[in-house]
């Protein structure tokens, strides 16, 4: 174990890990409020980021991001950041409508909406993942070569964006890292906020406290849980336009160990809580990015799931067990 390592760059190593956990933390919004309106877990919440992360990337292309510099990049990157929201949005809204409301009608068991979001999720990958395949089938592979080409290897936009640095005594801190940590702790609070004073928001707490009662009193039970999904595909867009200003590449199952980490993000914290998730995310990505130094990268997920075996046995509500129905205002 590297002790001398972990303590002699700690304030690095922290800030980095708060910039992934702030990721964590975005991705797991998005399990924690379908969690708490449906008590399910929607597993293809990480294909709904990862084709996020293409949004970004394709409207960085198209428009010319690596030619750009000043305030065209600064356009662009605002294109890119509402691309990734559209598309992220868009995919979580055609998942509630074919995986989860005819079941959710049929009253079926949570064990097959399970099966039904496991099973969405593969379908979203591999769809990414022959894409080449899909835009030949209908001639166009000529035409968007460029977007749909290596369909099953990393895709980059490696140079878009030079960030600037700033150097703190002997810590070195990325605006992305500053970017990254600010914008998950503000969405946090917007999204608290929305879901504990606006209409909506009664309307989400209602239905995850109680949904007959809450239906009995006007809130309509099939919107709610639209703009569940709604809401946490935004939250999975713009996590994933952070994660591509911070990494620079994605790829069709970008989402799959993503989407685990968030899931454990939002488990550590307490499923079920906003304010939980992003405090599961931060101390989730701080925890193995310290456990990476210390032992090794090779034990980076090692060290993050462990910490959540131990945090479950004893503590099984997570840290913040609280749930969205029951949220005090």
């Amino acid at each position: 174990m590297n002790f001398d390592f972990l303590f002699s760059n700690l304030p690095q190593l922290t800030i980095g890990g708060l910039a992934f956990g702030a990721i964590y933390a975005l991705i797991a919004l998005g399990y924690t409020m379908v969690y708490g309106v449906l008590q399910l877990i929607n597993f293809a919440h990480s294909e709904v980021f990862m084709y996020g992360t293409f949004a970004m990337l394709w409207t960085v292309m198209a428009l010319g991001g690596a030619d750009a510099g000043g305030i065209q990049l600064v356009a662009i990157l605002i294109a890119a950041l509402f691309a990734a929201m559209a598309m992220s949005a868009i995919i979580a809204l055609l998942l509630e409508r074919v995986a989860y409301r005819p079941l959710i009608k049929k009253d079926a068991p949570r064990l097959i909406a399970l099966i039904s979001a496991i099973g969405a999720s593969f379908v979203l990958a591999e769809l990414m993942g022959l894409r080449d395949r899909i835009a030949g089938w209908v001639g166009l592979d000529d035409n968007l070569s460029e977007y749909v080409g290596k369909a099953r290897i990393n895709n980059s936009m490696a140079g878009v964006l030079d960030a600037p640095r700033w150097e703190i005594g002997n810590v070195t801190i990325s605006s992305i890292d500053v970017l990254v940590i600010v914008a998950a702790v503000g969405m946090m609070i917007l999204l608290d906020q929305f879901v504990r004073r606006s209409r909506l928001g009664k309307g989400i707490r209602a239905t995850a406290q109680d949904p007959e009662t809450a239906a009995l009193m006007g809130v309509n039970p099939t919107r709610t849980i639209q703009i569940t999904f709604l809401i946490g595909g935004l939250m999975a867009g713009i996590a994933a336009f952070l994660y591509m200003l911070k990494i620079e590449t994605t790829k069709f199952d970008v989402g799959f160990l993503l989407g685990v980490k968030a899931f454990t993000a939002a488990v550590l914290g307490g499923i079920g809580n906003l304010r939980g998730a992003l405090l599961g995310g931060l101390v989730l990505g701080v925890a193995e990015t310290w456990g990476s130094a210390l032992f090794g990268t090779e034990w980076r997920h090692v060290v993050a799931f462990v910490l959540l075996v131990v945090i479950l046995l004893f503590r099984p509500t997570g840290l913040l067990g609280e749930s969205l129905g029951k949220a005090r205002a």
